[in-house]
């Protein structure tokens, strides 16, 4: 709440919209000239995209997409394909969050002056895991699993462990201090110092981060059946590749459908946790 200005108290002229002091001022000039050249560098056809034909051209190519297939064999088809990404995904975000916190724990400092010898390779590690996309690592994976949905789920499970792993870190290196020293104060190891202190504050953190990554291995689950690991993908592009847009439609649809229904658990279970 903003302090009224005492009678005597002279008026102030509100802050330079720029500042040479000020960082974020610069970072925000510096975010400003790369989008600027990033749309000077691009080749970008706005005329092209914008022009009638290219309207003409979309419009009739999703109007291929009606009627959407509602037979009640390929229903029954596309709902084992859903299930199947709801429980790559549900399984790899499991794995992932189990294998992160195990590597979260020498890649944090868990508290001040702690050597934390193994943080540097295991942050490392954690960056090589994360900056490998899904697609690529299911790829990889291919060759020693095969096709099908298990090459997808360990695809989701490394890639999201790299992901997890360091906001886990984060968190962990972030809690409140003061438990895990008076822990520690009374000669309590470190081990159980993080099972008692450090670990309960900030599980309802890691809950959520393990939710919202789970949302988002949703989607890259139903595109990494491209590839053959299974799943709604591979039914995409399975017909998406015939042109049969109706079943194509059918397949979209379900995708959106799981998609909002998986968002809105895991938003509710995200607000629940952090209430």
């Amino acid at each position: 709440m903003t302090r009224p200005r005492a009678a005597n108290e002279p008026w102030r002229l509100p802050p330079p919209l720029f500042d040479a002091r000020c960082k974020a001022c610069w970072f925000t000039l510096a975010l400003v000239v790369l989008v600027i050249a990033s749309f000077w560098s691009l080749d970008l056809q706005w005329a092209q995209f914008l022009s009638l034909q290219a309207v003409h051209s979309m419009a009739r190519f999703v109007g291929e997409f009606f009627p959407p297939d509602t037979s009640p064999a390929f229903l029954r088809k596309v709902a084992l394909g859903a299930w199947e990404t709801l429980a790559m995904s549900a399984l790899g975000t499991g794995l992932a969050a189990l294998a992160g916190l195990a590597l979260a724990v020498p890649a944090s400092r868990l508290y001040a002056g702690h050597t934390a010898p193994a943080r540097v390779p295991t942050r490392l590690i954690l960056n090589a895991l994360r900056s490998i996309p899904e697609l690529v690592w299911a790829a990889l994976l291919l060759i020693s699993a095969g096709l099908g949905p298990f090459a997808g789920t360990l695809a989701l499970a490394l890639h999201t462990t790299g992901v997890l792993g360091r906001l886990f870190a984060e968190a962990i290196e972030n809690a409140p201090p003061g438990p895990a020293a008076a822990l520690r104060t009374h000669g309590v190891g470190n081990g159980r110092v993080f099972l008692y202190a450090t670990l309960p504050q900030v599980l309802p953190q890691l809950m959520s981060y393990t939710l919202y990554r789970w949302e988002n291995n949703i989607r890259a689950a139903a595109v990494l059946g491209v590839v053959g690991a299974g799943g709604l993908g591979q039914l995409l592009a399975f017909h998406m590749g015939l042109f049969h847009m109706s079943k194509t439609a059918t397949i979209l649809g379900a995708m959106l459908l799981m998609v909002a229904v998986v968002d809105a658990a895991s938003h509710g279970a995200r607000r629940w946790l952090t209430r």
